[in-house]
């Protein structure tokens, strides 16, 4: 990056282009200046800027052709947009474009400044056999998710994970983390499963002293250690109504409160969300609200299943051999065969869960079909019209049968179970409770 990083500032107001250029002057850069589509197109094709700021509404067309035109040039060049107030179409189209961030009118200057001081630290190459090599696989799948990582990490959009559990969910957010812009500050990763209800407020947004009893001393939660990097909301489809309501406050103001504050306080944050439900069904079904949806699920990334990538577990399962037991473990060709047509609820969580217990059970450390000990995975059956039985019976059967069946593969081991089932801890034993299994 250059000595004097130069920015280009693209709008047709000249009294927000007069603001945002003695403010980016204070802040040591240098800036140009356009009012129109074409004369940005002109400016970026003759000089290197090292970050452009586009309204999304000029005279002559929109800001998605400043972004094409940055996208075109032969270095990554961060493009960040001013959208006008309310306007969320208009941004999610841009971030979607490829553009890094975006600010909201009328313009606040703090904001501006936090976000030039992220773009410009955006590395200039990203190279696709980097940290994603973690993601361990060369089938089609992998090499789309791959590329699409890479992508994501050059902005600082919101990212909703989908996907199973057990297939790498986590992985991606923090290797999305590592190859943007914040990988210098935390990642901080919350299971929101995990939290008792009346303990999240406090827990992500922190307290004052005195703020309820065992309150001694000024505490930070999770977006105060958050700050300047990752946040990342694992099983965010477990947040209950009151906190979401919460949480889509802090992602619109940017602020938060301490529990028995009145003032809140600044915090630059990058969302990552995962869970491994469909987030549109609970929408529909009233248990997740459609705005904070909107907000969390800008962009996309779905982390595909074992089942759909066969021909990855061989080098899958030895890299997590080499893991658990160093490099004199073989896997034998049977094994590899037999874990292929395995199907993998659990996906590579499972893989791991398995690899352990049959590296404990093996000969010589060589690993054959008969020391995997993998379960037949038996279909859910379908439900047959005109049952005998009422249909929450019918469910609490097959939830039993499945609950059941984990239990076994972890030895009933509740915990290692619960991660299979996709659940928390804390769900498993109420499941457990409520339908009398012992």
């Amino acid at each position: 990056m250059a000595a004097c990083p130069r920015v280009l500032l693209v709008d047709d107001e000249p009294d927000l282009l007069d603001l945002m250029e003695l403010t980016l002057a204070k802040m040591g850069l240098e800036t140009d200046r356009a009012a129109s589509v074409a004369e940005a197109q002109a400016k970026l094709a003759q000089t290197r800027y090292d970050l452009c700021l586009t309204d999304m509404r000029l005279g002559d067309g929109e800001g998605l052709a400043v972004i094409a035109a940055a996208s075109a040039l032969g270095v990554p060049l961060p493009v960040a947009v001013i959208t006008a107030y309310g306007n969320a179409g208009n941004a999610v189209a841009a971030l979607k474009a490829g553009a890094f961030d975006y600010l909201a009118k009328p313009v606040a200057l703090d904001q501006l400044r936090a976000l030039v001081k992220s773009a410009l630290k955006v590395p200039e190459v990203v190279h696709p056999d980097m940290p994603t090599r973690e993601l361990i696989g060369r089938s089609p799948v992998m090499e789309e998710v791959r590329a699409r990582i890479a992508k994501l990490a050059r902005t600082q959009a919101p990212v909703h994970i989908g996907g199973e559990s057990g297939s790498g969910k986590e992985l991606a957010a923090r290797l999305i983390h590592r190859l943007g812009s914040r990988a210098d500050k935390p990642f901080v990763a919350v299971n929101c499963g995990a939290i008792p209800e009346t303990l999240m407020e406090s827990e992500f947004f922190g307290y004052r002293k005195g703020a309820f009893t065992g309150a001694d001393a000024d505490r930070g939660g999770f977006f105060q250690a958050a700050d300047g990097g990752t946040l990342f909301l694992d099983e965010v489809a477990d947040l209950p109504l009151s906190m979401q309501v919460k949480l889509l406050r802090v992602l619109q103001e940017k602020k938060v409160r301490k529990v028995g504050a009145t003032a809140e306080e600044a915090v630059d944050v990058r969302i990552v969300s995962a869970t491994h439900q469909n987030l549109a069904a609970l929408v529909d079904a009233g248990r997740f609200r459609q705005d904070l949806y909107y907000r969390l699920n800008v962009i996309d990334l779905v982390m595909p299943s074992l089942r759909e990538r066969p021909d990855d577990i061989p080098g899958l399962a030895r890299a997590l051999l080499d893991r658990l037991g160093g490099h004199r473990v073989v896997l034998e060709r049977d094994a590899e065969r037999a874990l292929q047509a395995y199907a993998f609820p659990g996906n590579v969580r499972e893989l791991e869960n398995i690899l352990e217990r049959a590296l404990a059970l093996c000969d010589n450390q060589r690993i054959t079909a008969a020391d995997l000990n993998l379960a037949p995975c038996q279909p859910v059956p379908a439900a047959a019209p005109g049952s005998t039985y009422p249909l929450q019976d019918y469910l609490d059967q097959v939830e039993r049968s499945a609950i059941i069946e984990a239990l076994e593969q972890t030895r009933h081991n509740k915990t290692a179970a619960a991660r299979l089932l996709g659940v928390t801890f804390r769900s498993l034993r109420y499941r457990l409770e409520r339908l009398g299994i012992e």
